[in-house]
């Protein structure tokens, strides 16, 4: 596989908002979009950056994204609120929600949000700095009820979806950073590598038989398998039952999900911000934080690692290699977004 070309940051937002805004999205909605979208690319997270634009232009071509609007307040108390997402881009809702949880979190010490009928929510680690730099702490979590692709433990068929945990928190450097999926894969993962005809490292997959395999095809077949969630066949009892925990967080708390068998593309979203200064203090709140950082940073490695890592580093290095050098864009980006560049007049990005 080639490498492929490095793009400005700057120019990737502007292509994609041009995009956004030419297809009918409000200029603030597209902008907020395209701006996590391509932050999901900077961190590396390439299956949910701007490898989702093509299907996002789709969806607002058919009218199954709302293109302007506001959320629909269900619920408001100080440190718990409920919105109806009316389908509108969730990007923009979920920037919406932790504008308002880090605003409520000063003076309660924390605030929950929860979202039913959002549109996708993209990474959720492209959102997570925001909050942190704010020196506070979040917890962000979604769930799709249209659609099933993991099989609950000792299961063979897919009852929930991948259900990602994001989490961050700041320390005296570099914040702590959390992104990953109740499932050993996420389905964008598996699509990308169905679509490459590549395999799975090891047997992530239950074919509809219920044997494990490591051919993501089983995935897309008739009848169609399942994803095997953390932990495989033999642990896989712990993330089912974290996935079910995100499945009471988003759809339960909301009260809008699978029971209500929705049929368009949607998330139910939960997030949560703390105000450690509402706790134990902000100050110790650091203090603790940076000395667990350090500690694991000096763990000696086993053999075959170089250094003990904390989460999120890799991604932040590569964020900051990437404003520099420019982003490297997967090799399938813009040829899917060519005709859409070409259908709505906007040109291209130039390579850096």
């Amino acid at each position: 596989m080639s490498v492929p070309n490095r793009f400005p940051a700057a120019r990737l937002n502007a292509f994609a908002t041009g995009l956004l805004q030419s297809a009918g999205l409000e200029f603030e909605k597209a902008h907020v979009v395209a701006e996590t979208l391509v932050e999901a690319d900077l961190l590396g997270h390439t299956t949910h950056g701007l490898h989702l634009l093509a299907p996002y232009l789709e969806e607002l071509a058919h009218d199954r994204m709302a293109k302007t609007g506001a959320p629909r307040v269900l619920a408001d108390f100080p440190a718990a609120v409920t919105w109806d997402g009316m389908k509108l881009p969730g990007p923009w809702l979920v920037v919406q929600a932790l504008a308002l949880a880090c605003d409520r979190a000063r003076s309660n010490g924390t605030c929950s949000v929860a979202i039913r009928r959002s549109h996708h929510i993209a990474c959720l680690a492209a959102y997570l700095q925001r909050v942190t730099e704010q020196g506070l702490m979040v917890l962000l979590t979604c769930s799709d009820p249209r659609m099933g692709a993991v099989a609950p433990h000792g299961g063979r068929r897919s009852v929930y979806t991948p259900n990602p945990i994001a989490a961050a928190w700041p320390t005296s450097g570099a914040p702590v950073i959390i992104d990953t999926s109740m499932s050993i894969s996420s389905y964008g993962q598996a699509l990308r590598l169905h679509a490459e005809k590549r395999s799975f490292p090891g047997a992530w997959v239950l074919d509809a038989q219920g044997e494990p395999s490591n051919d993501p095809a089983v995935l897309f077949g008739k009848p169609r398998g399942a994803l095997l969630p953390v932990g495989g066949i033999d642990h896989g009892h712990k993330g089912y039952a974290l996935g079910l925990l995100v499945e009471a967080l988003t759809g339960a708390l909301a009260g809008h999900g699978r029971a209500d068998a929705p049929a368009d593309w949607t998330n139910n979203v939960f997030l949560q911000v703390f105000e450690p200064a509402c706790f134990g203090g902000a100050a110790e709140f650091r203090r603790q934080t940076e000395w667990l950082a350090e500690a694991c940073r000096q763990t000696p490695p086993r053999a075959g690692v170089d250094r003990v890592r904390l989460p999120g580093e890799a991604g932040l290095r590569r964020r900051a290699d990437q404003l520099k050098n420019g982003v490297e864009l997967h090799p399938d980006i813009l040829p899917a977004l060519a005709p859409w560049a070409e259908k709505l007049g906007v040109p291209p990005p130039a390579p850096a």
